[in-house]
């Protein structure tokens, strides 16, 4: 049953829109909107850009690395996953690699303001919704056990999507 799921799921298809001004990231699947998360987006002395992306590779419990050219990130250190100065939860998203991805956040104030360094945060709930839709959509999809185990474990997972997902960011 699981399969037949996944291959009606496959045959559809997803696309992400970031609206920085609204502070929202609208998922639609066959073109009609599917759902709308509240996000947090970069401050204006470090804005989420914008332009038309590819989304195709997530982490789940990722690390963080401190950027090495950001003056806002210097003398940081790195942080492994679930450690508590560690500003990615459940799942780092990247629509503009190397730097700029939608991630989980345990400041979960900061949802509806701009306060990130150019990312789009996200509830540590929301952005697990999210990847299991794109990983569903994207050509990967797992049983619920996996997430569970990888959401509620200490390992690193990379997924690559097989189809990669259309992402917009728009003022």
């Amino acid at each position: 049953m699981f399969f037949l799921v996944a291959s009606a799921a496959s045959a559809s298809r997803i696309e992400l829109r970031a609206v920085v001004s609204d502070r929202v990231l609208e998922v639609y699947l066959d073109g009609r909107l599917h759902e709308t998360y509240d996000v947090a987006v970069g401050k204006p002395k470090n804005p989420t850009p914008t332009g038309s992306f590819k989304v195709q590779k997530l982490i789940w419990n990722p690390s963080w690395v401190p950027p090495p050219n950001a003056e806002w990130a210097k003398g940081k250190e790195a942080k492994k996953p679930g450690d508590p100065g560690n500003p990615m939860r459940v799942a780092k998203i990247f629509f503009k690699q190397p730097d700029y991805y939608i991630h989980g956040t345990l400041d979960t104030t900061s949802i509806g303001d701009a306060e990130s360094h150019g990312c789009i945060r996200m509830t540590p709930w929301d952005v697990a919704a999210l990847g299991r839709l794109m990983m569903e959509y994207g050509g990967k999809p797992k049983p619920e056990k996996w997430f569970d185990e990888v959401i509620e474990g200490d390992r690193t997972e990379v997924v690559t999507l097989a189809e990669p997902i259309p992402m917009r960011v728009v003022e």
